[in-house]
């Protein structure tokens, strides 16, 4: 176990934060800290590194660990070149390696027991070399940069004249190369292309044998990195074994458990109430004793709280007020040069009525561009009969600071109910006083979804829309989701969210500076055919048979190679039940038969504590295996 979070609290003035955070990061675990925007994440991360106090509670780092965290402003020295920044975190292999070289001189003039003594320090340190990497230092720099998208060209530039998204991804290199035995991430993936972020991805499941922490909106990267989440909901945490689509099954599995209890009690509250109520009314001494008996027994019950709704349950139909003909787009053969730099040439695309279509590349290469050349109507660009582009700007320009939210829909659109504007703005999430906050003091999220649902309910029937879910917090991205497929006109979009582009899009550009290319699927489906596109052919099989011995001794391996993984899935699978009866056996302790039941209240306390006793050891298990591997 690396990190123990126990019950930590948090306030800030009147505004509390955190009220109970409870978790355990083990060693090699991959955990997502998920949570609305301003739930606490980022304040969590600095009580867990020191810089903030917790009101109460405890952090507990295992012995010696050591903590590296990227926060969003990273600490660089901006009097070196990037190369000189990520070089110095192997100062102490560089001090070692002249301390060996110095050795070897210093061996050439020695003899006797002085020259045994100096070969035996020298193999000594020789070997820490080896063991931490030191032949490796070039090449890891080099490769950990290219992943994370700087090119050969950009190695001497001065840290001082990068940008904050260039910065950040220096932050994150170095902490790579430091590799602690806790690593702590905030919004690892922004400023990161989709390049770079599958690179990122690979690198943390593949190569990084830490134990990882990341505060992320990006479902996609959460589902192939994470092997649990953590939610901050309502300042408290619950804590899922899995990846993000893992934990959002559970999760509404939860929601409808806790809304059956919450419903049952409503149930039984209820039917007391109109017991008390017959009972006053008979207006006897008896009677009266018995309705104030049991109110005071009803007073005692810990009520339940009604559980919030799933954004999926959300929904709002969006229609265009005017029908485009079906042929939308037509693009034959465009391109665009900028201060004599191609940007891209030979772009083709066709956009039928209806579709959503997502437009994706590298960072630089035009896309936002093209979004305005077809706004123009450029060379080569057609839009088809009866279509009115709309475009949603990641600047979040066109809104009325002085006005408030409900004033910034009524204003644009007149015609529409009161009801109508509270019924559409509740779809977006702006529920009852929400609808008169000041647009001045909106998140960027928030802002977004003003925005976003101004231009759907507009006269727009093809929407462009330039990185729709930046700014958006988790819960924010499902209503944009539902909102996309619940709409009747067209959408073409950029994003770097892959999670989004699968959950709202069917058919994939890839723009590139040669031209583009059509893929008839969502973003996995793009993934597997460039897969494919990129794999080389496979060589002609070698027909002379192996030796019957290697034969015999490659399938005893591979066997026992099978054995160990079985093994290992069984123990996951045995883990991820005990986890789940001890998150039920800690949601049984609130129920009102169990907890007015001492009898029954210690039973519970016992299985759980048997039931975790039983985890620990299926983890040292687990831990086994992998070693034994």
């Amino acid at each position: 176990m690396i990190l123990t979070v126990d019950a930590i609290e948090k306030s800030f003035g009147a505004n509390l934060v955190l009220r109970k955070v409870d978790f355990i990061v083990n060693g090699g675990e991959r955990v997502a800290l998920i949570g609305a925007n301003g739930a606490g994440k980022t304040t969590l991360f600095r009580i867990i590194c020191g810089e903030h106090t917790a009101d109460s509670g405890n952090i507990m780092l295992k012995k010696g660990a050591k903590i590296g965290y990227l926060s969003q402003n990273p600490d660089l020295d901006f009097n070196k070149t990037i190369y000189e920044e990520l070089i110095s975190t192997f100062d102490y292999l560089i001090q070692l390696e002249a301390d060996i070289r110095a050795l070897e001189q210093e061996m050439g003039r020695l003899a006797g027991d002085a020259l045994d003594a100096a070969m035996s320090r020298y193999s000594n340190m020789q070997a820490r070399f080896e063991a931490e990497r030191g032949y490796e230092m070039e090449s890891r720099i080099r490769g950990i940069m290219a992943g994370l998208g700087f090119d050969d060209a950009e190695h001497d530039l001065p840290i001082r004249a990068l940008s904050g998204g260039q910065k950040t991804r220096v932050g994150l290199a170095k902490l790579l190369l430091t590799a602690p035995d806790l690593l702590l991430l905030d919004e690892p993936t922004n400023h990161l292309d989709i390049a770079a972020i599958s690179w990122l991805e690979d690198y943390f499941v593949k190569e990084f044998a830490k134990s990882l922490v990341i505060i992320s909106h990006d479902r996609y990267f959460m589902d192939k990195v994470a092997t649990k989440v953590v939610e901050i909901e309502s300042a408290v945490s619950r804590m899922y074994t899995g990846n993000y689509t893992q934990f959002m099954e559970k999760k509404i599995a939860d929601i409808e458990i806790q809304m059956h209890h919450f419903e049952s009690q409503q149930k039984e509250i209820a039917r007391q109430e109109k017991s008390i109520a017959l009972l006053l009314s008979f207006n006897r001494e008896k009677s009266v004793r018995r309705a104030r008996s049991k109110q005071k027994q009803l007073a005692k019950i810990e009520r339940i709280e009604k559980p919030a709704d799933s954004p999926d349950s959300m929904r709002l139909t969006l229609a265009p007020r005017r029908r485009s003909g079906n042929d939308v787009l037509d693009i034959r053969g465009a391109g665009k040069n900028f201060e004599g730099r191609q940007l891209f040439s030979n772009v083709n695309m066709e956009i039928k009525r209806g579709e959503c279509v997502a437009l994706i590349g590298p960072n630089g290469v035009g896309k936002t561009t093209l979004f305005r050349m077809i706004m123009e109507g450029g060379a080569g660009i057609a839009a088809g009969t009866n279509v009115n582009i709309g475009y949603y700007d990641q600047s979040l320009a066109g809104l009325d600071p002085q006005g408030t939210v409900f004033a910034e829909i009524a204003n644009a659109y007149p015609r529409m109910t009161n009801l109508e504007i509270r019924n559409a703005l509740a779809a977006f999430v702006f529920m009852g006083d929400d609808v008169f906050a000041p647009i001045a003091n909106l998140s960027g999220g928030e802002r977004g979804r003003v925005s976003l649902l101004k231009l759907m309910l507009g006269d727009a029937n093809f929407l462009l829309l330039d990185e729709p879910t930046n700014h958006l917090d988790l819960p924010s991205k499902s209503v944009l989701e539902n909102a996309i497929n619940a709409y009747s006109g067209t959408i073409l979009l950029i994003s770097h969210d892959r999670y989004f582009i699968n959950n709202t899009c069917d058919k994939i550009y890839e723009l590139t500076p040669e031209g583009s290319a059509l893929y008839l699927g969502d973003y996995d489906y793009f993934v597997e055919k460039k897969a494919e596109i990129s794999r080389p052919t496979a060589p002609r099989a070698d027909l002379t048979p192996a030796p019957k011995g290697d034969w015999a001794q490659n399938k005893a391996k591979q066997a026992e190679e099978r054995k160990h993984k079985a093994a290992i899935a069984r123990l996951e699978r045995d883990i991820a039940d005990k986890e789940r009866q001890i998150a039920d056996l800690t949601a049984s302790m609130t129920l009102p038969n169990i907890y007015n039941d001492p009898f029954a209240a210690r039973q519970v306390q016992e299985d759980k504590t048997a039931a975790e006793a039983d985890l620990a050891q299926l983890y040292a298990q687990w831990e086994e295996s992998h070693e034994s591997i």
